[in-house]
């Protein structure tokens, strides 16, 4: 299943629901990408409007960690000939039952500190080149093949995984957070799914696979619909 799709008329987002036979609670997932058009982020917020709960991810407060590491993207939208802007989306003033599981600055320095000092350094040491790159390519690499997601892993993915610093660098970013999200919606399924209600999943594109297979997994819940929003058109 594609979830981030690459082609010659440009980068698309695919909004999948979910359904479990017997529930009438509907599972709306939304991945997102940080940066993108704002037509992308018009087309969700119109989507978000008709559901009846948003599980967001955000990470709570503020940190020196978090806003350098959140700098490599915020940067895109500086070259104002790439049309970019960082999400837009008024989750909160939607009028819609909003719920934010995820963890909160403090728990993700914690996190963060968990991985070996060496791969930190490794981490540090590239931001400002992976920052100046995004500022001056951050257009181009949207558009193109590297930026599409699958929700089961490609080659250059496998041969990723055995390093050791993809493995702490996965823990760390999901793990958690990952954990909490299917936490927050396994309770909803718990306590509502006698409701026609639908619920709106908004999370970066690089957790729904975890999310989706999550949900098969353990609720039964498995994708029946998908529809394309255009993040940033060629």
């Amino acid at each position: 299943m594609q979830i981030i799709e690459h082609s010659i008329i440009g980068t698309r987002s695919a909004v999948i629901r979910l359904r479990r036979p017997g529930s009438r609670l509907q599972i709306v997932v939304f991945p997102m990408l940080h940066v993108a058009s704002p037509q992308f982020y018009a087309a969700v917020t119109e989507r978000l409007r008709r559901c009846d709960v948003l599980v967001v991810e955000g990470v709570s407060g503020r940190s020196v960690l978090g806003w350098a590491l959140t700098l490599s993207y915020r940067v895109m939208p500086v070259n104002r000939r790439s049309g970019l802007v960082v999400d837009t989306i008024p989750y909160r003033s939607l009028g819609v039952e909003l719920i934010a599981p995820d963890v909160t600055a403090a728990e993700f320095t914690r996190s963060w500190r968990t991985m070996p000092l060496r791969y930190r350094l490794l981490m540090w040491c590239a931001l400002p080149f992976v920052t100046v790159a995004q500022l001056f390519e951050g257009t181009r690499r949207l558009l193109s093949p590297e930026v599409e997601l699958n929700d089961l892993p490609t080659g250059r993915d496998e041969s990723y995984a055995d390093s050791e610093l993809t493995e702490h660098a996965e823990r760390t970013f999901g793990g958690d957070r990952d954990e909490r999200v299917l936490a927050a919606l396994g309770e909803l399924i718990h306590t509502r799914s006698a409701e026609p209600i639908d619920v709106a999943v908004v999370y970066g594109a690089g957790h729904v696979p975890a999310i989706v297979r999550g949900l098969a997994d353990r609720h039964g819940y498995r994708p029946r619909t998908g529809e394309w929003i255009t993040v940033l058109e060629a």
